[in-house]
């Protein structure tokens, strides 16, 4: 449903490495750019961190993965380091999604990833077009902390759609550009 919109959205993660079930982050520094890989999972729950705020136009019912045209959803989804709701916090996902296609399953989503890696804090802001049943890209647009600056993709794609809670796979591929390391954060 909308929570799907929301969670291929945020998370919303990309790129080379992964931090992977482990949360090991990898650095590179291909052609001068530094980059951090890694996977979370974001998990959200119908009403209780993904709500509809307003219903759409007539169309397919609202179920795990639809929601009719124009519904606004909002959510705030815990990020952990595996697939199983009990692993470690590392970030929260939070956003919005309006579905934009007549079939129910795709939206337009925008979020912000608050993370607490274990050595980079921070937000990454996400935007795009989501998939509820499919991998979706979303362009990072910014970021803080540790993150600023940061450009990359983020990439959402569902693991678990049945039941209250639905899982999404989120791969965060990061890239700073040459000009951030210039920038001295205290």
């Amino acid at each position: 449903m909308a929570a799907l919109q929301a969670l291929a959205i945020l998370l919303f993660a990309l790129l080379s490495f992964e931090v992977s079930t482990t949360t090991s982050t990898s650095h590179h520094h291909k052609h001068g750019l530094k980059s951090l890989h890694f996977t979370l999972f974001q998990h959200e729950t119908i009403n209780k961190t993904g709500y509809i705020i307003v219903n759409g136009v007539t169309g397919p019912a609202v179920g795990q993965t639809t929601t009719p045209f124009g519904t606004l959803f909002a959510f705030e989804d815990p990020l952990t380091e595996t697939a199983n709701r009990s692993s470690k916090l590392v970030g929260i996902a939070e956003g919005t999604s309006i579905t934009s296609g007549l079939d129910g399953l795709r939206a337009i989503s925008i979020a912000k990833i608050t993370l607490r890696l274990k050595n980079h804090k921070g937000s990454i802001s996400i935007v795009g077009g989501t998939h509820n049943i499919k991998p979706s890209d979303h362009p990072v647009v910014g970021g803080t902390g540790d993150f600023l600056f940061v450009q990359g993709i983020v990439t959402s794609s569902p693991v678990d759609l049945e039941g209250i809670t639905v899982v999404y796979k989120i791969k965060f591929n990061l890239y700073w550009p040459p000009y951030a390391a210039q920038v001295s954060l205290s």
